[in-house]
């Protein structure tokens, strides 16, 4: 298998992660690029992607303008690989939460998948440092999601990724609702919808080591409508 792969890492605030997990991803295959997705992080995180771009040329950097939600952040990614010739299209955290070595893993399963899920749940819970409170609000968010909208997969609400391309190119990005963690349940619900194969594979997940974390009540608040939004949009064959 040939085909080229980027991986996309939205960052923002990350100026003590990047310059160790960037080197990391393009470790695991000569096949991968990373493009650094930054929303004008105050901690000089855009320029910093700017500077090790500059020495590598597998490394590619999008600046916007401010900070306005992962999910926008994912989109704008990409829109961008869809504009070159990437056949997969990943999405990973810049804080190491995401592992690495699991990228062969993803392109592994992505040969018979449409979009492969790096799920912390399908065998018992793999989740590192995370409060009790934290992985009870995720696990119940999980269950929540998929007796709403009837979404197959244990883990839905996880953000490593692994889209091929014709994934990406069937869905319209401008109906894309969702912008916080739900963004993660949306993107795999509207792939299922579109009768996409949807794979999951067992990953660790460990807690961030630096920097904070993005999770705050608006995002939870969004995923508790979202899922509704999704289920009736759905049944009116409207997504």
């Amino acid at each position: 298998m040939s085909e080229r792969a980027l991986v996309v890492v939205p960052t923002y605030n990350e100026a003590m992660n990047l310059p160790s997990i960037v080197p990391q991803i393009l470790a695991q295959d000569p096949r991968i690029d990373v493009l650094v997705v930054d929303d004008n992080s105050p901690d000089g995180t855009g320029e910093m992607a700017d500077r090790i771009a500059a020495a590598e040329p597998r490394i590619h950097v999008l600046h916007r303008p401010d900070k306005a939600g992962l999910g926008k952040a994912y989109l704008a990614g990409f829109q961008w690989a869809l504009e070159r010739d990437y056949e997969f299209v990943f999405e990973m955290d810049a804080d190491f939460s995401h592992d690495p070595k699991f990228l062969n893993e993803f392109l592994e399963a992505a040969k018979h998948a449409d979009l492969v899920i790096g799920s912390r749940y399908k065998t018992g819970v793999n989740v590192i440092n995370w409060p009790i409170s934290r992985l009870l609000l995720s696990l119940g968010a999980n269950q929540y999601a998929r007796w709403i909208t009837g979404l197959p997969v244990e883990d839905s609400t996880g953000g490593f990724k692994c889209f091929r391309r014709r994934v990406l190119e069937a869905i319209d990005f401008d109906r894309v609702r969702s912008n916080g963690y739900s963004f993660q349940i949306e993107m795999s619900f509207r792939a299922w919808k579109k009768g996409f194969r949807l794979v999951e594979i067992p990953i660790v997940f460990t807690d961030r080591a630096d920097g904070q974390s993005k999770m705050n009540k608006r995002i939870v608040r969004e995923a508790i409508w979202m899922v509704w939004w999704l289920r009736l949009k759905s049944l009116a064959g409207q997504l």
